[in-house]
């Protein structure tokens, strides 16, 4: 398989797990779509860097995660704030997507939205996307403690807006 070939089978393969991770991140559709596609075309043109060190998926979240870290970092923050207060409806599930949803799926995401960022990327890779300590850690560039800590104090928080909002823990996660 030529590169080109490669890097479509990983975006079959990975990148709709992106983009919902990037999109928790940047909480807007569009942006998280450009910086979804960002992740890959870096992928493409560093295809003969990856070592084979780490997994597929752990190199290509690494990618989205720098980029997702880069964009927020030039991203004028008093903009984004604009943004996101202009763009609610980005914020939530696309219509066909909600009905897909139940009802914990949707509170689980809304909730999430309204945690810090380290807290939401561990609980999101931990949790949701199911890697490893040692696979997260590497995504971070975190140690494996950083992530177990964050990940207890995440979900500790994630626990009481749940709590506060209404709902049952013990009943969404």
């Amino acid at each position: 398989m030529d590169t080109q070939e490669t890097v479509a089978q990983w975006y079959d393969d990975y990148g709709e797990a992106i983009f919902t991770y990037i999109l928790m991140m940047v909480k807007d559709y569009q942006h998280a779509e450009d910086l979804t596609q960002e992740t890959f075309v870096k992928a493409y043109r560093k295809h003969d860097t990856f070592l084979h060190q780490s997994s597929i998926k752990t190199w290509l979240f690494s990618i989205a995660q720098n980029t997702t870290k880069d964009y927020l970092r030039k991203k004028n923050p008093l903009q984004h704030y604009l943004d996101l207060s202009l763009n609610d409806r980005d914020l939530a599930p696309l219509p066909h997507q909600l009905m897909e949803m139940n009802e914990r799926e949707v509170v689980l995401i809304h909730t999430l939205q309204k945690l810090k960022p380290s807290y939401r990327q561990v609980i999101v890779l931990r949790k949701l996307k199911e890697f490893s300590t040692k696979e997260t850690a590497e995504v971070l560039g975190w140690s494996d403690s950083k992530v177990k800590s964050t990940l207890q104090r995440g979900l500790q928080e994630l626990k009481y807006k749940l709590i506060e909002g209404g709902f049952r823990y013990e009943a969404i996660i």
